[in-house]
């Protein structure tokens, strides 16, 4: 007969913990939901906290969702109803801007890209303008008086060849500037506290033989010899164009780039 302690290490084998893990005894299907909430729950953590992006406050040249799926083009412009307000435009994630339709998914990530580009405050042709009347804007060259020459050299301000300054000037003591003015106004009223050390001519508009201000998608007034141009909201302004177009092949680029050239110059000087 077996005696107490012959038997005591058998049932030490009973109760020793196994060394098995749980999940093995779990069948495949049920860990991998189990894996699948943990992950899930994981990602709801780090959405809290993660703070959301700022929403842009919208510029007198893009005032709501229209006028900016308009301006970046691609064909957005059809999708403006979809979006109720300016902040949703702003704050829908790509799965639910997949929802409201919008296809295929390299048109949502280039959405994506123009929300963030017009966070930072990175605008296409027009986006800085100040004076806009019904998606128009107007720029005139100025004549403004001449920063002092002494100025140039101080650290604190910018020379007039880096802060967009044009030297051409017809007139002694004053300096030529291209300048968002309201529209149909022939002169730039200064703001409170403002100088003309603060003014700056817009993004991507130069000044040409002293009084034809060239840029893209300037319309020339009608009457003021190029000095005077007007920048409409048209669609696919801020494209970022896909390929690149060849001008008339190899062998004739260069006499059809001369021949826009001439068309865009006497465009100008209507």
């Amino acid at each position: 007969m077996a005696t107490s302690k012959s038997i005591a290490p058998f049932f030490e084998t009973l109760l020793r913990p196994s060394k098995l893990s749980y999940s093995q005894y779990i069948c495949t299907p049920c860990l991998r939901q189990q894996q699948s909430i943990r992950q899930q729950e994981q990602k709801r953590s780090l959405h809290r906290s993660v703070k959301p992006l700022p929403i842009p406050k919208p510029t007198p040249f893009v005032p709501d969702v229209p006028t900016f799926l308009t301006l970046i083009g691609r064909g957005l412009s059809a999708h403006a109803s979809k979006f109720e307000s300016w902040d949703k435009l702003f704050t829908l994630s790509s799965p639910e801007l997949k929802e409201l339709g919008i296809e295929p998914a390299r048109t949502r990530r280039y959405l994506l890209r123009w929300r963030q580009k017009f966070r930072r405050g990175e605008y296409g042709v027009g986006g800085d303008l100040n004076h806009v009347k019904d998606g128009v804007g107007e720029l005139r060259v100025i004549e403004v008086p001449s920063l002092p020459s002494q100025t140039a050299s101080d650290t604190n301000v910018a020379s007039p060849s880096s802060s967009g300054y044009v030297s051409t000037t017809s007139t002694p003591g004053m300096t030529k500037l291209i300048l968002n003015v309201p529209v149909g106004s022939s002169s730039y009223v200064l703001d409170a506290g403002q100088t003309t050390r603060d003014l700056k001519k817009p993004k991507d508009f130069t000044l040409k033989n002293g009084h034809v201000i060239s840029g893209p998608y300037s319309q020339a007034v009608k009457g003021t010899n190029g000095s005077a141009v007007r920048i409409q909201v048209v669609e696919g302004m801020w494209e970022d164009r896909l390929g690149k177009k060849v001008f008339g092949g190899e062998r004739r680029r260069a006499e059809v780039l001369h021949k826009m050239a001439v068309a865009e110059h006497r465009k100008n000087v209507k």
